[in-house]
């Protein structure tokens, strides 16, 4: 099961520990999703979601000065005596003691972030949705041409890597070789590059080459949402091939689909010229312009003619 560890969170966001519990290694965040326990400090803790990642904005804060201080102290024993993985103070706010005590009481690590809450929230939620996305790997390489991002999937041999060469050399940019790793995030799915071989591609009779070394930062990139898979096989001659771009294939990866074009390959064939082509017409499609329709105006043109 994907989880996230509270020193990762703290990394990322950048947080200030104001209290850490002793068990603090060993807290994981299982949950996508963040709450602001207003409620709770008003007295109603029925259906608490004390599992998920509780934030302390104005509102929070300032309410707990209204209250009388054994009113105060009752429900933020309370609070604290449920699991909860971590309490984080937004806006740089001074912590009340009291929290701080009981806290200490029960163990739970409070820590403070200098961002306003909404704005803390939405930082939060899409780091824990790209982290704890469900993931695979598969084999190919994953790429950006002109702002598509491109799964080129095929047996080994076939020439995947020498095509995500190419198109270094074009100008576009490689995610990974070899094994990608796909998240599905918001109902798309992300291309991100093992850590073993990020930035590096390998040519059979050449090695392994740091792509990043050879072309700069601008030749590569961390990661990307995957608008297309490119299916590269051997031409068959026994085989009819797509001619007029008839056939609306899809790839399913994670349940998400994704349109999908099959690439015959043999000799003579520039495939790389042919991803970028197939990149440009998927644009095109976007847009509302569509090859296929132009022809058939025309064929219908040239019919009752």
């Amino acid at each position: 099961m994907m989880y996230v560890r509270i020193e990762d969170l703290e990394k990322y966001l950048r947080l200030k520990e104001v209290y850490a519990s002793t068990n603090l290694h060993l807290v994981k965040i299982y949950i996508a999703e963040v709450v602001r326990p207003g409620l709770q400090m008003a007295g109603y803790f029925d259906w608490f979601s004390h599992e998920r990642i509780q934030v302390l904005g104005k509102t929070e804060m300032y309410y707990l000065k209204t209250l009388e201080q054994s009113v105060k102290e009752e429900r933020l024993d309370k609070f604290f005596s449920f699991d909860i993985p971590i309490v984080i103070i937004a806006n740089d706010m001074d912590v009340d003691e009291d929290i701080i005590k009981y806290a200490k009481k029960h163990d739970r690590t409070i820590m403070k972030t200098k961002q306003k809450t909404m704005k803390f929230i939405n930082d939060t939620v899409n780091y824990l949705e790209e982290q704890l996305a469900p993931e695979i790997t598969v084999h190919g390489v994953c790429v950006e041409v002109f702002g598509i991002g491109m799964l080129i999937r095929g047996k080994s041999g076939i020439g995947k890597s020498e095509t995500a060469l190419e198109l270094v050399k074009r100008g576009h940019r490689l995610i990974a070789d070899d094994a990608v790793i796909i998240r599905k995030i918001d109902n798309r799915i992300k291309g991100y590059c093992p850590e073993l071989t990020k930035h590096l591609l390998e040519i059979r009779g050449i090695g392994i080459l740091d792509i990043k070394h050879l072309y700069g930062v601008g030749s590569i990139k961390i990661d990307q949402f995957i608008n297309l898979a490119i299916d590269l096989e051997e031409w068959d001659e026994q085989k009819e091939y797509d001619r007029l771009g008839l056939d609306d294939v899809k790839a399913e990866i994670l349940d998400v689909s994704i349109p999908l074009v099959t690439v015959p390959v043999r000799p003579g064939r520039n495939i790389a010229t042919v991803v970028e082509v197939a990149a440009k017409n998927y644009r095109q499609k976007l847009l509302g312009y569509n090859t296929l329709d132009l022809y058939n105006r025309r064929f219908l043109n040239i019919i009752e003619d």
